[in-house]
């Protein structure tokens, strides 16, 4: 029995390098590349890890890059369950400008996926018997928009909380089947709440309103540099984003998803969910590449916001 399984149904071979400036039409000296098993579950099951958490990561793979993909996986200590598919597991490549510290990346078309391939993933999620299912990414070409509607409504047949951050279509059919968590940034939570334009003094309702019609038990709405904001029906509380530097952006919203599953699978309370996921986050955002965060990043992070998160809370949590 696995407590956590990911789910990732777009994996990725990650390519990351930089150079000293982006200019067009010339031959650009890189930095030695490197690569990184990538997907949106793939990035949760890494960072769970990188937490002293133990996942499982169940993925179609094919191909050569698939093949460096799980041993990618298998070296970082990570158990996988794959699915064998026919045809070759996607690259994406992000490049820094060192001269501006923007960042380029490049994200090619994922590996074609039948229904029946996918359901091949769920039947050894089903074998898993997961307490937490956490599907994160987006879906590949050959799938319908609404397949992770058949995620949620199996992951209840199972008796499973299923964790889902996709956006568009496949997070609106989602949503309509019901959800343990969801994290919508603000364009998400605009669409899933049919209010166009949404801001910020409207961000708290809207989420309890998705609470209410039964989306799901749990929203974090992600505000980027300004932090989470953590609803559920029992209150609703404004979690801080440490300053930091920032390298990259890649990872960031894996890495918060994976602190708050680690921290519920831990027994955590509901505010040390928000707080953890937040830290994660941010900590992410302190490395190059595909790294994700270090974990001593996230401690100290988490420290922060526990000693000065108070005055920037909205409303009481309980």
């Amino acid at each position: 029995m696995a407590k956590i399984v990911t789910l990732t149904l777009n994996p990725a071979l990650d390519k990351s390098t930089e150079v000293d400036q982006m200019i067009p039409e010339q031959k650009l000296r890189c930095s030695p590349m490197r690569l990184d098993a990538g997907g949106g579950g793939i990035n949760v099951s890494k960072a769970i890890r990188k937490l002293g958490g133990e996942t499982v990561a169940v993925f179609p793979c094919g191909g050569h890059n698939g093949n460096i993909l799980c041993d990618l996986l298998h070296h970082d200590g990570i158990v996988v369950k794959t699915v064998p598919v026919d045809g070759e597991v996607r690259e994406n490549v992000s490049v820094r400008d060192k001269s501006t510290n923007a960042q380029y990346r490049l994200t090619m078309p994922g590996l074609e996926l039948s229904e029946n391939d996918a359901d091949q993933c769920l039947a050894v999620i089903g074998s898993l018997k997961p307490e937490y299912i956490v599907a994160s990414g987006s879906l590949p070409p050959g799938l319908r928009d609404t397949y992770f509607e058949k995620v949620a409504a199996f992951a209840k047949s199972i008796n499973a909380r299923f964790i889902l951050d996709t956006s568009g279509k496949a997070l609106q059919a989602a949503a309509d089947e019901g959800l343990y968590l969801l994290k919508p940034n603000l364009s998400e939570l605009s669409a899933l709440s049919g209010i166009p334009n949404l801001e910020m003094h409207q961000v708290d309702d809207a989420a309890m309103e998705i609470i209410r019609l039964g989306k799901c038990e749990i929203v974090v709405v992600s505000l980027g540099p300004q932090g989470a904001l953590l609803v559920t029906p029992q209150g609703i509380e404004h979690i801080p984003a440490p300053t930091v530097k920032k390298q990259t952006t890649v990872g960031a919203g894996d890495s918060m998803v994976a602190g708050m599953v680690w921290a519920l699978s831990n027994g955590k309370t509901l505010r040390e969910v928000g707080r953890i996921g937040v830290a994660c986050g941010s900590a992410a955002t302190m490395n190059t590449g595909t790294e994700l965060f270090k974990a001593a990043d996230v401690w100290r992070l988490v420290e922060w916001i526990e000693t000065y998160g108070e005055r920037y809370q909205i409303k009481d949590f309980s």
